[in-house]
């Protein structure tokens, strides 16, 4: 799984201190900036995402089918006939990824 972005929720702050930035739009949006801002190093590679280095929670957000979008990877050019398939999910509308 590779998360490309997020909506920042708790530690703004040390996010802005970790990038260099003032205003927390577009700190989280694309993977090098995302891992950045949160922190992750390759001393993370591998970590186990339930543990307590790093993990994944659930908050009870519910995205709605409408609001989810499904399309191609943006500027894959290889991968035969699986370049087209659905891998990037996005929320419509949503200001937190990239375009």
């Amino acid at each position: 799984m590779l998360i490309r972005a997020l909506q920042p929720a708790d530690g703004q702050a040390l996010m802005l201190n970790r990038c260099k930035a003032k205003s927390i739009k577009r700190v989280t949006s694309g993977p090098g900036k995302l891992t950045k801002a949160l922190g992750i190093t390759r001393k993370l590679n591998l970590a186990n995402l339930s543990g307590d280095q790093i993990w994944i929670e659930d908050r009870g957000v519910e995205i709605k089918p409408s609001q989810r979008i499904a399309s191609a990877r943006i500027g894959l050019n290889f991968g035969g006939p699986d370049v087209n398939l659905p891998w990037r999910f996005n929320i419509k509308g949503s200001e937190w990824t990239s375009r």
